[in-house]
């Protein structure tokens, strides 16, 4: 055991004072903090009013396009051609041209401009277009337009769990982020982790460093020092992401006042669509909805099992990298450079990526169905497909059952890499197939 422990030592003091490591795990916050922050920095540097001509020569939109604050629009007289040529001699954005129609058919719109119009502009115009249309049809037909949105009713439903501990909110959006959240963390984990491990075999057994090493250690303790060794640097660095991720997105926000830019979620629940002007009628309606919305959110995310979640994701994340981190190095063990990696590094794979593509396609729809049980249980898959069920609440035997599994499978596949790694770390110039690899588990050394 001190043998494996100086080893680990070594793994994580030398990958840690490295430039790359000090580098990105500063990098990583600053570019996280970017792409929060910055793009709402650029639309409110961006922002500029946008002045429209219009020609309207059915007369049906006269005093009817009403200007906005970073939208203005210029009634002009004439005929198309003239108009054109008007519109060529300013430098305003746009020109629309509106001709004679029926209200029923309404066609024809056009839109010139001297460069490509942007997809939130014309998405705008036609907002504006087609609410007038409709006023003009309602007008025709004797509606009210008034007594008709008031007719309108905006359903929200209230999901809350019924426990023995008593009742809470949830919401599915919380819920499932939560999920997907912790399984994309494992897998990117897994997968830059357990390359590392398998390069730095590689790279020891090129060097023939590794000859010098397993003459006072074992092979099976080399493999375990390193893999847990680089554990270690991964959980370090994801730790010391998600303190400076905070520290530095905190104080960008608070040093500029800039507010993070929605994400398509949040406009989602909001009900807002890119493009569309609402009254201040409207608008008051939609932020007292956003407000509700992410009021049930807040109460969601408060509900959550947190403690669960988090011990989970580190049972799953420290479980699943180093059932995989065992299987890399031993592929690291038995080939000679990374080329030869390839036609091992596919089956080990394979059972990551399609855990990860069924997590949103399968899970996130029946998450206590028969393949999300079946997949949170076999070791290869359970690290992502059991933290995506764990915010929706999983029995406690299924959660005993799949960490017991994922020991065992951990055991088994550490028992595989051990038996190929102490004959592939000294084996050199031999290409290695997997009826190869079968018989090195029986091999006596």
């Amino acid at each position: 055991m001190h043998k494996i422990w100086l080893i680990i030592q070594r793994e994580y003091l030398t990958r840690v004072r490295k430039k790359s490591f000090i580098i990105m795990t500063f990098l990583t916050p600053l570019l996280l903090a970017a792409f929060m922050v910055v793009p709402a920095w650029l639309a409110t540097v961006s922002d500029s009013s946008d002045v429209v001509m219009v020609l309207d020569e059915s007369g049906l939109f006269a005093d009817k396009l009403e200007t906005k604050k970073d939208l203005q629009f210029i009634p002009i007289q004439g005929d198309l051609e003239s108009a054109k040529e008007l519109y060529r001699e300013t430098g305003n954005t746009a020109l629309l041209y509106i001709p004679k129609m029926d209200i029923n058919d309404p066609q024809g719109f056009k839109v010139y401009s001297k460069k490509n119009t942007n997809i939130q502009t014309k998405a705008r115009l036609e907002n504006m277009l087609e609410k007038e249309i409709e006023n003009q049809r309602f007008i025709a037909s004797g509606i009210d337009r008034e007594q008709l949105n008031k007719m309108k009713a905006n359903i929200s439903i209230t999901t809350v769990n019924l426990s023995d501990e008593g009742e809470r909110d949830n919401n599915a959006w919380v819920t499932s982020g939560a999920g997907i959240v912790a399984a994309v963390i494992i897998y990117f984990f897994i997968f830059m982790y357990g390359v590392q491990i398998m390069r730095g075999v590689i790279e020891e057994k090129t060097n023939r460093i590794v000859e010098v090493i397993i003459s006072s250690v074992k092979p099976f303790q080399l493999m375990m020092g390193k893999i847990v060794g680089i554990a270690a640097v991964g959980l370090t660095q994801f730790l010391l992401w998600v303190v400076l991720s905070m520290v530095v997105v905190t104080g960008v926000q608070a040093a500029f006042g800039i507010k993070p830019a929605p994400t398509p979620a949040e406009q989602m629940m909001s009900g807002r669509v890119a493009g569309e002007d609402l009254t201040e009628e409207e608008q008051a309606v939609e932020d007292n909805k956003t407000k509700a919305v992410m009021g049930t959110a807040l109460s969601a995310l408060s509900n959550l099992n947190i403690p669960l979640i988090l011990g989970c994701f580190l049972f799953y994340f420290l479980g699943g990298y180093l059932l995989y981190g065992s299987l890399f190095g031993a592929v690291g063990a038995a080939v000679d450079n990374e080329t030869d990696t390839q036609q091992f590094m596919f089956p080990i794979t394979i059972p990551l990526v399609i855990s990860f593509i069924l997590s949103y396609s399968v899970v996130l729809q029946n998450p206590d169905g028969p393949v999300a049980f079946w997949l949170s249980v076999i070791p290869l898959t359970s690290p992502i497909i059991m933290m995506v069920r764990v915010p929706f609440g999983v029995p406690a035997w299924e959660l005993l059952v799949s960490m017991g599994a994922l020991i065992l499978g951990f055991i088994f596949t550490t028992w595989i890499a051990a038996r190929i790694y102490r004959v592939g770390i000294l084996m050199y110039g031999k290409k290695v197939s997997y009826r190869e690899l079968s018989k090195w588990l029986f091999y006596r050394v």
